[in-house]
This record gives C-alpha cells, structure tokens and sequence, in this order.
C-alpha cells in the first residue's frame, strides 16, 4: 500500500511533467510538428469546416499537403487508399487544384491515422533536413507493414 507521504511525491511528479510538456496525454495539448519549425503551411482560413474541426495533428496535416504537394505526391501512403485512386499521400488530402488555385479537398484523410501519421512524420523529418527521398524511405520502412504502397 502506497503511504501519503509517497502519493504525495508522485502527484507532485506528475503535476510537474505535466506543466513542463513532458506528458501531453492529459494536459489537452499534443506536441506540434509544426512548433518552432519554418514548414511551409497553407492558411487554415480557406479550409473546409471538417478541416477546421478536426484535431490539431490533422488541421496541421492538411495545411502541410496543400502548400506542399511538390512534397507529398512523392510519398506513398500504406493505408490501402490506393483502392479509391490515391496515387500519394497528397491524394489523402487534395482530390485536385484548378487552374485559378482553388483547392477540391479529400476527406479521406480526417478519418485515416495512416495518412495523417505519414504526413506528420515527413514534417518532422523535413524539419530535420532529411531529404524527399531520405523520407520516402523512412515512410516505406516504417509503413510498408500496413499494406501496399499507393504510388503507381
């Protein structure tokens, strides 16, 4: 049986990590693969209401694929959305882009972790200087368990 002077210690514990960011699981705020970074985003404001209520790491997902399809069409994606014609990751988010620059959004991805792990993943290895193709082998690595690559 824990004595008081123990649980008082280990609340204590937790109220400090929880105050310093090292567990988010409660605290009600996730770690941002975007935070203190210089990744291009597409603002929120054009996005659609799903978007817009969809959790942060999703939110975030989004506004990366569409200012950087360049990116994300060279990233495969292992969630078997190869199956509705997704030729990427991109395809998880972007169903197309018209020649004015208006944005036709794919809701795939607000139901899909896979997809939205990839995308966060490639953040954080862009905000580590890792190269395209150092990343497009790090998601086949990583998620090639998952299913079949969707890129052709």
């Amino acid at each position: 049986m824990i004595q008081k002077s123990q649980r008082a210690v280990f609340a204590t514990l937790i109220l400090m990590l929880l105050s310093t960011g090292v567990l988010t699981a409660c605290s009600g705020r996730a770690a941002s693969a975007t935070e203190d970074s210089n990744l291009a985003m597409a603002p929120m404001a054009g996005m659609p209401s799903d978007v817009k209520s969809a959790p942060t790491t999703v939110q975030q997902a989004y506004q990366f694929a569409v200012a950087n399809p360049d990116v994300l069409k060279q990233i495969p994606c292992y969630c078997g959305c190869g199956a509705m014609g997704h030729t990427s990751n991109y395809s998880c988010y972007v169903s197309g882009v018209e020649a004015n620059g208006s944005v036709t959004y794919d809701t795939h991805a607000l139901g899909c972790s896979i997809c939205v792990d990839i995308t966060q993943d490639t953040m954080r290895l862009m905000k580590q200087g890792d190269t395209v193709p150092e990343i497009k082998a790090y998601v086949d690595q990583t998620y090639s368990q998952y299913g079949s690559s969707n890129i052709p």
